[in-house]
């Protein structure tokens, strides 16, 4: 396959406004997310203006996913109750994983499941920001979404090569290109001056014993990711699923009547949110 450079991907990334396979609606929404002077008020107003994106807000923070069913209705009324960052989140997830179901069957599905369980498991252990969890777990993929729309032949060699091998996709990655999807997801937040912790979640879902800010989150994240994985919903582009990480199982303590409990509240979540995936 042709070799990616990691600096042109960087410099790809960073400037994600001029790529041509970037929808005009994602442009716009990256340019709200971006700037740091965006306001509750101004963020309102720019959903409010368009329709679809209206109604795709509205489905999504009245399901269970967000805790609010039935009750919001107005983008307004959703923005003052998630607060700025959660609806950021929101938006980049709503618009790009809508590409992503076009090029990786399932993908949706998988980070939304993540973002019901992390949202579950934070409330369980006690999480203040537990929607900021929930937000960094249905962004964690966010690298791949960049990765396939940019190096679509790449990519699939990727996953032949985790196939093949029987490693995981980040490991591929690592292989390949020397850098892997949650280097680029770092690089796409830091420019879209996500909060740091938000920053330091989804780039360390894969390996949180480093996290040390952002520890509990992370693991939340990592568990969330690979339950959703074993349970077999949705679809990450892995062959296997990774191993629980030592320092993560550990923080969290979980014991097995916990994991069936998030695993239910999780089940139930998805299925009531089943119009999500349409």
């Amino acid at each position: 396959m042709d070799n990616i450079d990691p600096a042109e991907l960087r410099r790809k990334v960073e400037n994600l406004h001029a790529l041509p396979t970037i929808p005009s609606m994602l442009k716009q929404i990256l340019g709200v997310i971006e700037d740091p002077k965006t306001s509750l008020k101004e963020i309102s107003r720019f959903v409010s203006n368009d329709p679809a994106l209206t109604l795709k807000i509205l489905k999504m923070v009245n399901s269970p996913v967000y805790g609010f069913p039935g009750r919001i209705s107005s983008v307004s009324q959703g923005v003052v109750l998630l607060g700025l960052n959660v609806v950021k989140g929101l938006l980049l997830g709503i618009s790009v994983f809508d590409l992503m179901q076009k090029a990786m069957i399932g993908l949706w599905e998988h980070s939304l499941g993540c973002s019901v369980a992390a949202r579950v498991l934070a409330k369980k252990k006690g999480v203040k920001e537990f929607e900021d969890v929930s937000i960094a777990a249905l962004l964690h993929d966010l690298g791949k979404v960049i990765l396939i729309l940019q190096y679509q032949d790449q990519y699939n060699a990727i996953m032949s090569e985790a196939q093949s091998k029987g490693i995981l996709i980040y490991e591929a990655e690592k292989e390949l290109i020397g850098v892997t999807h949650a280097d680029v997801a770092i690089w796409m937040t830091r420019k879209w001056s996500f909060p740091s912790n938000l920053v330091d979640v989804i780039g360390n879902h894969h390996r949180p014993g480093v996290s040390r800010s952002t520890a509990m989150d992370t693991a939340i994240v990592h568990f969330s990711d690979i339950l959703i994985r074993t349970r077999g919903l949705g679809f990450a582009g892995d062959p296997l699923v990774p191993a629980v990480n030592t320092a993560a199982w550990r923080l969290l303590d979980l014991s097995d009547h916990d994991i069936r409990e998030i695993l239910k509240e999780t089940e139930d979540g998805m299925e009531a949110s089943a119009d999500l995936f349409q």
